[in-house]
């Protein structure tokens, strides 16, 4: 039986550590929480997620959507978990965070072949090794990275939105509706005047953020900011503009007031965070501002004056290797090749994403790189992915899906929804013609 060493238990250790292990090798997982944690953890749970609406849609006529359909057909181990642990969203797989991760937790350490070790591992020997620690990777494994590939390491920072409780929120004000009506109600929307839009958008503009310093100088020093566009913090929104965030996070667009039948100048939407319904996000309100400022500027927002926080928004730094310049086609060190490399740490941006790439690196191991070549067409969102991983460019960034990674379609489509559907439907034929 052959034998696989793998550090870190998030979403893409564990969908690798269960495809070796039904492929009949021995794994040896190695996840350094509860005893070390990081500065967006909360549990010493696998597969923890930060946000309930991390796996994103479920729509095929979306490219996050796609990819879930290509792993389903790849024979992914996770999302059918995420399924079971689901709560209402919409269109979109949003899951019960705390219900997904100790179940994942529970299914791995009961799994056939999978041993798991609570440690930190700081060195990287001889042994076939999957490094998928994500962008909280501690110093000290950072640090033997960097003495294996030089000074090819990147990163930037990430933020997370508030959590409220459900009690304290004004239901007199805010409404649940889906926008134009379509589908299920799942988010509860907080309607601004015109005039309560500005003071909300200027005392973000003078609020009081947390300073580098404080918290990621511990780690690195001479720090920059650069964010992931996706999770721009609010404030940084707001001081592009005063009208930023209307047409942007906040637009109002389809959401009629039942109080007045017409659209508000700007809304914010609230998503539940579990099936119960107890806790809400609060939706594009990433934000790096200090807690106190947080509670003030946030009870602002129409409905909810009296707002409770069950977790305030943070700041957090979010690592990454430079891939196509220190990684082989099949994602392993060109200065280490006993060493893959897997999830955001890869250069992949979001959940679902991490979920392929540890399938990914599984699949180039139990079977050659070739037939990986062959299983993952040009046409579909994972074979794309992957060759972001591997393809050098004028400036790597990390990548999440979508459409445009694709080839184009062989006839000029006009309607975008039937492009997208189009896309997609060329993508799981292909896929499973490759199988």
């Amino acid at each position: 039986m052959k034998t696989i060493k793998i550090i870190g238990a998030g979403l893409a250790g564990c969908e690798a550590a269960l495809q070796f292990a039904d492929n009949n090798w021995q794994v040896e997982l190695y996840e350094m929480r509860p005893g070390k944690q990081t500065e967006a953890h909360q549990t010493g749970n696998f597969a923890e997620v930060v946000c309930s609406n991390s796996l994103k849609s479920k729509l095929i006529t979306t490219a996050s959507g796609l990819l879930k359909a290509e792993l389903k057909i790849l024979g992914c181990k996770l999302l059918p978990i995420a399924e079971e642990c689901s709560v209402p969203a919409g269109s979109a797989l949003a899951v019960d965070r705390n219900i997904f991760a100790e179940k994942v937790t529970k299914i791995i350490q009961n799994y056939p072949n999978i041993n798991v070790h609570r440690e930190e591992v700081t060195t990287l020997g001889d042994e076939l090794t999957i490094v998928a620690t994500g962008p909280l990777t501690s110093k000290k494994l950072i640090g033997e990275l960097i003495n294996i590939i030089g000074d090819e390491h990147l990163y930037f920072f990430d933020a997370i939105a508030p959590i409220i409780t459900s009690e304290s929120i004004d239901e007199s004000i805010i409404y649940r509706k889906t926008r134009y009506n379509k589908g299920e109600a799942d988010y509860l929307n907080c309607p601004f005047s015109k005039d309560e839009y500005y003071v909300f958008v200027e005392a973000l503009n003078e609020a009081k953020k947390h300073e580098a310093h404080e918290f990621e100088n511990k780690f690195f020093e001479n720090i920059n900011f650069n964010f992931y566009e996706n999770c721009t913090p609010i404030e940084e929104l707001a001081r592009r503009g005063k009208d930023t965030l209307r047409y942007g996070v906040m637009k109002p667009v389809g959401l009629d007031d039942p109080r007045t039948g017409r659209w508000s100048y700007a809304v914010i939407q609230l998503r539940a965070e579990n099936n119960s319904k107890t806790s809400y996000n609060l939706v594009g309100c990433q934000t790096m501002l200090r807690y106190g400022e947080q509670k003030k500027i946030f009870r602002l927002i129409p409905g909810m004056q009296k707002a409770e926080f069950v977790r305030y928004g943070s700041i957090h730094r979010n690592t990454y290797l430079n891939g196509p310049h220190i990684l082989n086609v099949d994602l392993s060190l060109k200065n280490k090749p006993n060493v893959f490399i897997a999830g955001q740490l890869a250069g992949v941006e979001g959940y679902v994403e991490s979920i392929f790439s540890g399938l990914l690196v599984a699949k180039s191991l139990v079977e050659d790189i070739g037939k990986i070549n062959e299983l993952l067409p040009n046409t579909t969102i994972s074979g794309q992915l992957w060759k972001h991983l591997i393809t050098v460019q004028k400036k790597f960034q990390p990548m999440n899906a979508n459409f445009g990674l694709l080839p184009p379609l062989k006839e000029r489509v006009r309607d975008k929804k039937l492009r997208k559907q189009m896309y997609s439907e060329r993508a799981i034929k292909d896929l499973q013609s490759s199988l």
